[in-house]
């Protein structure tokens, strides 16, 4: 079926369809960044999930620095130029079972 311009109707729908393809390309592009950019794993609606993780990290940053300086500090109590006699004597009887006759042994479960 010709128009009168000299063109067939399914040529013009041909021709169409070859002059969207690339814009509606590039709409799908951008629509798929903008979906991950909201729901995605680095998404908006993760900031939620990465709050969340933060103050549980915060949290568990405290407790190893509290531990940390507890090491420290046993550690310098072993310094062996000034060792805690209290603690290495502690340290030798855990370490070697070792109890005095006239000592009483009191188990406390952890």
């Amino acid at each position: 079926m010709m128009t009168t311009n000299g063109n067939t109707i399914g040529g013009n729908t041909i021709g169409l369809i070859r002059r969207a393809a690339l814009p509606a390309l590039a709409v799908l592009i951008i629509v798929n960044f903008l979906g991950y950019a909201i729901v995605g794993s680095n998404g908006l609606l993760s900031l939620g999930d990465y709050r969340r993780l933060k103050t549980e990290r915060s949290v568990e940053l405290a407790q190893l620095n509290d531990e940390r300086a507890r090491l420290a500090h046993r550690a310098k109590l072993l310094d062996p130029r000034r060792a805690d006699p209290d603690l290495a004597d502690e340290m030798v009887r855990s370490e070697l079972g070792l109890v005095r006759p006239d000592e009483v042994i009191i188990q406390i479960k952890p």
